[in-house]
C-alpha cells in the first residue's frame, strides 16, 4: 500500500449529496479483480455522453464537458471534495481503486458511508471528515478561486487551505498509524512472520499428520 503522509494538491469539486459507488464505478466494470484498469471509467456515466463497457478505449468517447472531471481548470486533481454520505451503496472496492488510480489521493466530506471509508484506509486513500460548514465554505472557495489548492498533513491531521489557518480533522489512531507506513492488511500480517513461523514450527512437530 502507498505511504500518505502529506499532500499539496489541486482540488476537483463533485458537488452532489449521496454520490454512490455504481456512480463512482459502475456496475459493468467489476468483472474484473484486478486492482488496476479502472481510473479511465471512473465516473464513467456522469463523465461520457455513451455507455462504457470493460476494455473499452476512452480516448475517443463523447465527453460531458459540464461534469467538473473534464473541465481544464480540474485536470490533475488530487483531492476530491463532496457533500454528505460520500461512497453509499454497494461495498465495491473497486470505487476506491478507481479513484486511486485517477490519482485521487483524499477525498473530503461532511460524512462517508461506512464500508467505503474502510476501503479507503485499506488502499492508501486518506478520508477527511470535517463539518458541513467548512466544507461548504470550501467548495465556495473552490468556485471562486481557478487552481485552488490544498496541503493536507496527516502526522498533524491538518487541511490548509491557501489563505487561512489550518484545519484539524479527527482519524483514527490505528488507521493513521497505517497510512503513515503504508501497512495494508497483508503488511500487517507480515509483521508478525517470526511467529507465525515459530507456531508452524510448534504444529509440525505437534501433529506431524496435518503436513504429511
Amino acid at each position: 500500500m502507498k505511504v500518505f503522509t502529506q499532500l499539496e494538491g489541486l482540488v476537483v469539486p463533485v458537488d452532489r449529496a449521496n454520490v454512490d459507488t455504481d456512480a463512482i464505478i459502475p456496475k459493468q466494470f467489476l468483472k474484473s479483480i484486478n486492482r488496476t484498469g479502472f481510473g479511465p471509467y471512473l465516473f464513467d456515466e456522469w463523465r461520457y455522453l455513451d455507455h462504457g463497457e470493460p476494455g473499452m478505449d476512452c480516448t475517443g468517447r463523447p465527453l460531458n464537458t459540464t461534469f467538473v472531471l473534464n473541465q481544464p481548470r480540474y485536470q490533475g486533481a488530487s483531492i476530491l471534495l463532496g457533500r454528505e454520505n460520500f461512497g453509499c451503496g454497494s461495498s465495491r472496492e473497486h470505487a476506491v481503486w478507481a479513484l486511486d488510480e485517477y490519482g485521487i489521493r483524499c477525498v473530503i466530506a461532511p460524512s462517508f458511508a461506512d464500508i467505503f471509508c474502510g476501503n479507503c484506509f485499506k488502499s492508501g486513500l486518506l478520508p477527511i471528515t470535517l463539518d458541513t460548514v467548512i466544507v461548504d465554505r470550501l467548495f465556495r472557495e473552490v468556485a471562486a478561486t481557478p487552481n485552488y489548492r490544498l496541503s493536507v498533513n496527516l502526522a498533524a491531521q491538518t487541511v490548509t487551505p491557501p489563505t487561512g489557518a489550518p484545519i484539524p480533522f479527527e482519524v483514527d489512531s490505528f488507521r493513521k498509524e497505517c497510512l503513515l507506513n503504508g501497512w495494508d492488511d497483508i503488511s500487517l500480517t507480515l509483521r508478525h512472520a517470526d511467529e507465525i513461523r515459530t507456531f508452524e514450527a510448534r504444529r509440525r512437530q505437534a501433529a506431524p499428520w496435518l503436513f504429511a
